[in-house]
Formats: C-alpha cells, structure tokens, sequence
C-alpha cells in the first residue's frame, strides 16, 4: 500500500492522522472543503462537499485505501432546525457518496471514523462489538446508519473492504468541545475546592495519536478487513482521577472533595447543566481488546503522557 487519501484531514483528528501516515511512508493526499485548511507536509485536495463528485474522483486518484475522518460532529449549541437530518446529509449520505468514490477509484481498503455513540450513552460495564448497537443523540443514530449503509453497499458489489473504528471522547493538542471543559475544570480545581472527589464512574478515552496510530494499523492489517472495532487508549479514568491527572500535567494539584453524587446531579439540574452532569458523573467505557490482544494493536502513547502533550497545548494557548 502506497497512496492514502485522508478525508476531513484539515481537522484535529485529521491532521495527526496525515502526520503519521507520512511518518510511516505513505503517500498522503489530504482532503479538505475549507479553502483555509492547512495540512503540513502533504499533497491537499479541495473538495466542495462529500458528495463532490468530480473532486472526489480526482483526490482519490491512484490511491490505495481511503480514511473517511470527515463528518458532521456533536455541537454544543445546535442551531439545525432538524439536527438528525443535518447529522444524516453529511454522516449517512456524504459517507455513502465517499465509499462510491473510493470504490470507483479502486482503493482496497476503506477505514470509517464512526463513534462508540453508537452504542449509547453508557452502562456499568464496558461495551463490546458485539453488543446491540442503541445510540441516543442524532450523532449517534447517524454514525450507525453511515455503518448499515456501507455494509449494505458493500454487500451489493462495492469493491472496497470496509474497517469501521469506533473511539470514545478523543483528546490531545487541537482538541474541542467538552475536553476543553475539563481542562478549565481542572484549572479551576487547582485554585478552589470543587465537590467531584470519589466519583465511582468510569470513561474510556483516546489520544489522538494513538488513534492515528490504530488507524494506520488497520489500513494494513489483513485481519481487520470487514470488521467494527471498539478503539481507546486501554486504561478507563474515573472523573476525579482524570481532573487530578490534568491539573498534574499543567503543573498543579486538583483540590476535590468527596460529594454525593444525587446532590451534584441535583445542582447541576438546577442551573439546567444536567446533560453536562450526566457527562461527568456517568461511566461510558469500550472493551477495545478485539483491536489490542485480537490484532496486535497496541497505544503507543501511556494516558499520562498523552494528557501532558495536550496540557502543554492548552498551556501554550493560555499564555499567547
């Protein structure tokens, strides 16, 4: 395998992804449909959409295997007056239209970015591919009909093997959304006392490099070809465990002290942040050993490791 095309590579899993795929010798073009994405060190290839298809022709061109990264993501404030539909133009109907091209092209291997939202939002034990997929968010439910309608597609004669990864919360130098929270959290924790000490949940969570690295993995494990597999980074945190992690790897120490979690849900219901409470306090883990112990997969980066690359990120950001 020599030529990859990377779409959506001008985002934050996007753009690590390009770097180790040309640190492990690959060809990588990089696929983008804003005219202001950058991707260092790599041929770029603009796109007007997904379903862009003359563009998409000429970006996968001569390529080997595909990553789909682009996608409609969870936003915090949603402004779509029908958000599934949103979610399901771009994750169901742009990813279809991505395979068709890659097919077209005579790409091998086609790596799906899909979530482990699919399964929903969390139980007491980790979930596992097996399980009964029952998303509960429009995001959820568009990641799982993009995976039908490429096992369906790839059923009726696409000539492209399909890997699907689901991955947790993602985190690491670029992150978004509700990373960005706990690192203000723990911030805030470093300078006050804040009542999330002894929370007795736990999440599964996943650097993006060892993302990158799991996603270069499957493009040449043979193994891996028609498989959903469960992707993170192998060790699940607690939530008071990982704020006293941040704040160590932005060079302090949390302050937590130990409140019943009813009463935090309570509160935080009251100042109408009970989704946001529900994130923080509930467990949401992934058994990824189908990926680790079934194909020889392993994290090349430790979770303290990876949480301080992305603390001296955000520090860096900090003092600009």
């Amino acid at each position: 395998m020599k030529r990859v095309a990377v779409t959506g590579a001008g985002g934050f899993v996007g753009r690590r992804t390009c770097a180790a795929l040309q640190a492990a010798g690959y060809d990588v073009v990089a696929v983008v449909r804003t005219a202001s994405a950058e991707v260092p060190g790599v041929r770029v290839q603009r796109v007007t959409g997904l379903e862009d298809h003359l563009g998409l022709a000429g970006a996968f061109a001569g390529v080997d295997a595909v990553v789909h990264l682009a996608a409609r993501v969870h936003v915090m404030r949603e402004t779509a007056p029908d958000p599934l539909a949103a979610f399901r133009q771009v994750n169901v109907a742009g990813t279809l239209a991505v395979y068709r091209a890659a097919c077209a092209a005579g790409a091998g291997r086609f790596v799906f970015l899909s979530s482990l939202k699919v399964h929903g939002e969390g139980r007491a034990t980790p979930y596992v591919e097996s399980d009964v997929p029952a998303p509960r968010d429009a995001y959820g439910i568009s990641k799982l009909e993009a995976e039908r309608a490429l096992a369906t597609a790839r059923a009726e004669g696409g000539t492209s093997d399909v890997v699907v990864l689901r991955p947790p919360l993602v985190y690491g130098p670029g992150v978004g959304g509700n990373f960005r929270r706990l690192f203000r959290l723990a911030e805030l924790a470093m300078r006050q006392p804040v009542p999330l000490g002894g929370i007795p949940n736990r999440r599964s969570l996943l650097a993006v490099g060892n993302l990158a690295d799991a996603i270069r993995h499957v493009l040449v494990s043979p193994a891996a070809g028609g498989r959903t597999l469960l992707v993170s980074d192998g060790e699940d945190l607690s939530t008071s465990d990982l704020i006293e992690r941040l704040a160590r790897a932005l060079g302090g120490r949390a302050r937590l002290w130990p409140c019943p979690v009813g009463v935090v849900r309570a509160a935080a219901a009251l100042l109408g942040r009970g989704a946001e409470a529900d994130r923080l306090l509930g467990s949401l883990t992934a058994d990824s050993s189908a990926l680790r112990s079934g194909l020889g997969w392993s994290p090349p980066l430790a979770v303290d490791a990876a949480l301080a690359e992305a603390a001296a990120w955000w520090k860096e950001g900090r003092a600009a």
